[in-house]
């Protein structure tokens, strides 16, 4: 059985097991935008150290214990580009397409509530916006423009079409950098979404589903530039 070392990527390792990427997280890992350089050249970089061996001990007994348990990771070198894309449609693009709006309508109720005690809040609340208008305008773009060409492509492997993917994809990734960015710097404004004393049902509940975003969208990415892009 391999486990992973420090001369893999996080991108790699989380395209294996995916539960790595919560591990990543909370070591303040970029496995999506900023996966591909090795967990060694991402220690060194870092300015805040952190214990490369412990993390990796961490991540490689949780994937013994998975595998163990009767698990199996999915081969993406082994789907359909339209079975990634239809996976992403359903685990991601639904999900936002469901989630933003009310979402928006929790993120403003504790800002209007709460945000003369909480200063951060009125931050959060813009950055949040401008994150939901940043994916909706993105999800536009995958499910008019880029998607249909990777399913037609993947029919006629026309190089003129893989041509136009590519430069669509240079775009794809510029945005997933800025609203990974967005991401970081509302997860900086909670404290990593730490509930202030005596928070109320509300903020509960808008900080749960933010961190629940944050981690749905990381996947997101990383499905996307990491591995349906790659192929392009």
């Amino acid at each position: 059985m391999k486990t992973f070392d420090i001369s893999d990527t996080p991108a790699a390792i989380v395209k294996v097991f995916p539960k790595a990427s919560d591990f990543f997280k909370q070591a303040k890992v970029d496995f999506c935008c900023g996966g591909n350089q090795p967990l060694l050249e991402i220690s060194e970089k870092k300015k805040k150290k952190i214990d490369i061996d412990a993390l990796l001990t961490t991540i490689n007994d949780s994937y013994v214990s998975w595998l163990e348990a009767g698990n199996k990771q999915i081969d993406w070198d082994e789907v359909t580009y339209s079975e990634l894309v239809d996976h992403i449609l359903v685990n991601h693009h639904q999900y936002l397409q469901n989630e933003l709006t009310p979402l928006s309508q929790f993120v403003t109720k504790i800002y209007k509530v709460h945000g003369s005690a909480h200063p951060h809040l009125e931050s959060l609340f813009k950055k949040f916006h401008v994150f939901k208008m940043e994916m909706e305008g993105h999800l536009i773009e995958e499910e008019r423009d880029l998607f249909p060409l990777i399913k037609q492509y993947e029919e006629t492997l026309d190089p003129q079409i893989a041509e136009k993917i590519s430069l669509l994809n240079e775009t794809m990734i510029e945005d997933h950098e800025y609203v990974g960015e967005l991401l970081k710097e509302m997860n900086q404004l909670t404290n990593d979404y730490e509930l202030p004393e005596g928070a109320c049902n509300s903020y509960r509940m808008t900080y749960a589903r933010l961190q629940e975003l944050e981690d749905n969208t990381y996947q997101h990415i990383h499905l996307e530039n990491n591995i349906l892009f790659k192929n392009f």
